[in-house]
């Protein structure tokens, strides 16, 4: 007996009602959890704006896990990959490997690559505009040691191809250096390593205006979106497959079939197809396996990455504006969204 008397008996559905409820509340406090309460992440994305739309993806749903993601900061490749190893940063979503293989000695000791935002559709190479390519039989990198072509693509008046290539401290920068020489092209191409975005919104222009365009690319990127390999432009091959340092021994992932838009089937690019791949620290995912857990969870499929880069060209490319479409990407896939960071607070758990 208590001093209010005998507690009454509860009946067995009140009893089964009562563990229901408190197995409703388990179930909801544990979809609520908040792993990354009080924990900051510094995450950084690359200074190309293709990669911005699932840095924004994973930067909501690490938000949605209780963390405080500042920055994603814009970085270059070397700084980005000093930076994660010493824990000055935390982790981009932006490794694309192999290409970024030449970075792993510097970031190997201190940080990691973990889980894969997408899988090997990640190409690189060489185009030229479609009608040029047809008017003067060019379907390969070499045709470019004739002078001939090569002053069809002339822009500055120096009678060689200008090449729409990448900026100094860009992964594809060390690529396109080693084709150069190992091909022979350096008598006639001109790599120019101004700001990517610009030299191909000029290249696009030249090419509206029925002049001749050079370019390199990677996908996902708006430029195949712009000028569509196929119609507009061509993948042109090259002689032989001869990589970098960094790639080598990756000989055979370089040839790729049902390339669209590539002069040959199957497509001889020279570069492997790329995995986008997250790095980040190793400290700092041991301390944090919730973020480790969604890493190898997440992914994002590459055609909608596409159709965000898109938009980006067509004038919604603000940081608000990218943010709303991460935003909606997540509520578009919730389903999926809501298992991976189930299994997120269940590794913190």
């Amino acid at each position: 007996m208590t001093a209010f008397g005998r507690l009454p008996r509860l009946s067995a559905s009140v009893a089964a009602a009562a563990l229901c409820f408190a197995a409703a509340t388990t179930v909801a406090s544990a979809q609520d959890a908040q792993p990354g309460e009080g924990v900051t992440i510094n995450m950084a994305q690359p200074t190309w704006d293709t990669g911005y739309f699932y840095t924004q993806i994973y930067k909501q749903m690490l938000e949605e896990l209780g963390y405080e993601v500042a920055g994603p900061s814009a970085l270059d490749n070397p700084i980005f990959y000093q930076s994660v190893a010493q824990g000055d940063m935390d982790l981009w979503v932006d490794g694309w490997f192999p290409l970024h293989n030449t970075y792993e000695e510097t970031f190997s000791q201190g940080a990691e690559k973990v889980g894969t935002v997408a899988a090997g559709g990640a190409l690189e190479g060489y185009l030229i505009d479609k009608a040029t390519a047809d008017e003067h039989g060019i379907d390969n990198l070499e045709d470019f040691k004739d002078p001939e072509i090569a002053a069809l693509f002339d822009r500055d008046g120096d009678g060689k191809a200008d090449l729409v290539a990448c900026p100094p401290g860009w992964g594809c920068e060390v690529g396109i250096e080693h084709h150069l020489d190992a091909y022979g092209l350096r008598d006639t191409v001109n790599p120019v390593k101004a700001g990517y975005n610009a030299s191909m919104a000029d290249a696009v222009a030249a090419y509206e205006a029925g002049e001749p365009i050079f370019f390199y690319t990677w996908t996902p990127n708006w430029t195949v979106n712009v000028l569509k390999p196929g119609e507009d432009v061509v993948w042109i091959e090259v002689p032989e497959v001869d990589l970098p340092e960094s790639t080598k021994g990756l000989e055979d992932a370089a040839t790729m079939a049902g390339v669209e838009g590539c002069v040959n089937d199957p497509c001889q690019l020279g570069f492997p197809a790329n995995d986008l791949v997250p790095v980040a620290n190793s400290e700092f995912l041991e301390e944090n396996p919730a973020v480790r857990a969604l890493l190898e969870a997440a992914s994002v499929p590459l055609d909608d990455v596409f159709a965000q880069n898109a938009k980006m060209y067509e004038g919604e490319n603000s940081e608000d504006d990218v943010a709303r479409h991460a935003a909606e990407w997540i509520e578009e896939n919730r389903a999926e969204v809501d298992e991976w960071l189930t299994a997120a607070r269940d590794a913190a758990s």
